[in-house]
């Protein structure tokens, strides 16, 4: 199946997007689309394919959207799908523990599984795994960058807690 691909400048810096032949959303880079590119020549850049996306996420930029509206066709087991829809459930702004959005999938006791499901989502962002945190109000891992996800929280205006350092991209 071909693979395509386009970039976007963001106030986080380029993200690289990844569609699949349907138009479906597969992947979503902050900072390390170059190494997707060399391991993937054969993909093909596609603009028009990408559009929406790009449109969607700009308008997230600039303020205007608060939730997405795309087709996506992210790769991943059954969990890590439920742990991505529960993802798109928290809201603009807020923000949700592992053991959260454990205990709302119903096994309350996998805040580790739904960790490990939230580190694997590939279309960040869009799939806001950036709004989860630590029980304790900390920010915890994510791919591309705490400062990242603390610009985006920062940018959805979450108070971010004194203990994080404050970050300008």
């Amino acid at each position: 199946m071909a693979t395509y691909y386009d970039t976007l400048s963001t106030p986080i810096g380029e993200l690289l997007l990844i569609a699949n032949e349907a138009g479906e959303l597969t992947h979503l880079y902050t900072g390390q689309g170059s190494k997707w590119l060399s391991r993937h020549p054969g993909a093909e850049r596609d603009p028009k394919r990408l559009a929406p996306a790009k449109t969607q996420l700009s308008e997230y930029f600039e303020g205007k959207r608060r939730t997405f509206d795309l087709p996506l066709g992210a790769a991943g087991s059954e969990f890590q799908h439920r742990v991505w829809e529960a993802l798109m459930e928290i809201p603009f702004g807020e923000t949700r523990s592992y053991g959260q959005l454990a205990a709302q999938l119903g096994v309350p006791n996998a805040s580790r599984a739904v960790g490990r499901a939230n580190a694997t989502n590939p279309i960040g962002i869009i799939v806001p795994c950036h709004r989860v945190i630590g029980s304790n109000g900390t920010l915890t891992g994510y791919a591309g960058g705490l400062p990242t996800k603390e610009w985006l929280l920062r940018h959805e205006g979450v108070p971010v807690g004194k203990e994080q350092p404050a970050f300008e991209l």
